[in-house]
């Protein structure tokens, strides 16, 4: 078993004080160079690495935030992520990057590591949309901000893309393709984001004359692309089948375009595709995918933004935030399919 070493033996192999040893770690200016130079071989030598523990105990805060998304398999969630860490590397903080897999009790059981770790705070996307989980850890003291959601209360801060508006962008953009019989392929509707966008939707259709009974559903139990492909499947079987379709992200788009394009369907010309996120991948499918931007990076930074603010030196003037982005519908070969 490998052994630890201590600042006690390093400051005692260099011949200094455990005080000097700290300010040559924590303040390097206050030490003469030669010394510094002896301290920090020693440390190289011995392979000293400070215990972020102790410092914590000492500090009474921790260098860690906490990053938890619905999957990190997902690269809106990546992206998101990107944002997030540059913005705690300017400020010498580590992330530590979770994934709930869309579970509520994979969820509970992650915030109550965060508790234990006394992380400074969470960015978290949540899968419990009944807010129990975040209710039982706002007991620590803990700050937290929603990401991709709208914090339902004036607790906390939140940034979030208008779900709503991008669900409408997309609705939009098939009826003016000529389509009026469009499908709505979502991932569970107890999340807050498949809801809006489908409510988006019909509301573009309400704005066409149309009625809800115009926008037919396939519910997802995932949102990912095997769940998609599942969904094609289901999508090929309908009567009539459905000249337009959008997804909830694009993820599952992908998956419905390989199973389209695995019966024989053409897209676009016999079935429209919009997806939703605008991931790196929607640009380089077999058919490129008009998609609904997220400003993923952005969403992520603001968020990290706000927690920092709240966890440290003005903490006592942070004033709670709810960003809200604004999405934007980028079109693609995928849904050019006018129709008369």
């Amino acid at each position: 078993m490998a052994r630890t070493v201590g600042i006690k033996e390093v400051a005692r192999r260099a011949g200094v004080s455990v005080g000097t040893v700290s300010n040559v770690i924590n303040r390097p200016h206050m030490v003469a160079e030669e010394t510094r130079q002896r301290v920090r071989a020693v440390i190289s030598e011995l392979g000293y690495v400070r215990s972020e523990s102790a410092r914590q105990l000492r500090a009474g805060q921790s260098r860690i935030i906490a990053l938890l998304v619905l999957d990190m398999a997902n690269p809106f969630f990546a992206d998101l992520a990107k944002g997030a860490e540059r913005v705690a590397r300017d400020s010498g903080l580590g992330v530590m990057v979770c994934n709930s897999a869309q579970s509520s009790s994979e969820e509970s059981d992650y915030l109550s590591l965060f508790a234990e770790q006394r992380v400074r705070g969470v960015l978290i996307t949540p899968a419990d949309m009944s807010g129990r989980n975040l209710s039982e850890f706002g007991r620590h003291g803990i700050p937290f901000v929603f990401v991709d959601r709208v914090l339902p209360s004036a607790e906390g801060c939140s940034v979030s893309v208008d779900d709503i508006k991008g669900g409408t962008l997309a609705a939009r953009h098939l009826l003016a393709q000529g389509h009026r019989d469009l499908v709505y392929v979502s991932g569970p509707m107890s999340l807050k984001q498949c809801q809006d966008r489908r409510d988006g939707a019909l509301a573009a259709l309400a704005e066409a004359g149309l009625g809800p009974q115009a926008l037919r559903h396939v519910e997802a139990q995932r949102l990912d692309v095997p769940a998609g492909r599942d969904a094609g499947a289901r999508l090929l079987g309908m009567s009539p089948r459905p000249t337009a379709v959008f997804c909830a992200n694009d993820l599952l788009a992908l998956g419905v375009l390989q199973a389209l394009f695995s019966a024989g369907v053409r897209v676009p010309a016999d079935t429209a595709l919009v997806g939703y996120d605008d991931i790196e991948f929607a640009s380089a499918a077999a058919v490129p995918l008009t998609s609904v931007r997220q400003p993923a990076v952005r969403m992520g930074r603001e968020a990290a933004e706000l927690l920092l603010e709240e966890t440290g030196e003005a903490a006592g003037r942070h004033v709670h935030q709810r960003i809200v982005l604004e999405p934007e519908l980028i079109v693609r070969d995928s849904s050019l399919s006018p129709r008369t």
